[in-house]
């Protein structure tokens, strides 16, 4: 699903605001992600959890969406 997509489906459930801060992390956690794998090329979902305190699912997730719009 797309960021605009996402972004529609969030705003029909929480408040404005809280959308604003949740998308201003979720951006600030890719800025991360990328950033731990230009240092570390191949970082596990593993290493990216315990790194960056996620839940391995939460992890892969990341890897994956990143590697998909080639950040990563």
């Amino acid at each position: 699903m797309d960021k605009v997509a996402q972004s529609k489906q969030l705003r029909s459930i929480t408040d404005p605001e809280l959308l604003v801060l949740f998308e201003d992390w979720f951006e600030e956690l890719e800025a991360e992600v990328i950033a731990l794998g230009e240092r570390h090329p191949g970082v596990t979902a593993e290493e990216l959890a315990r790194e960056l305190g996620l839940s391995q699912r939460g992890a892969r997730f990341l890897i994956s969406k990143l590697k998909r719009e080639g950040k990563l």
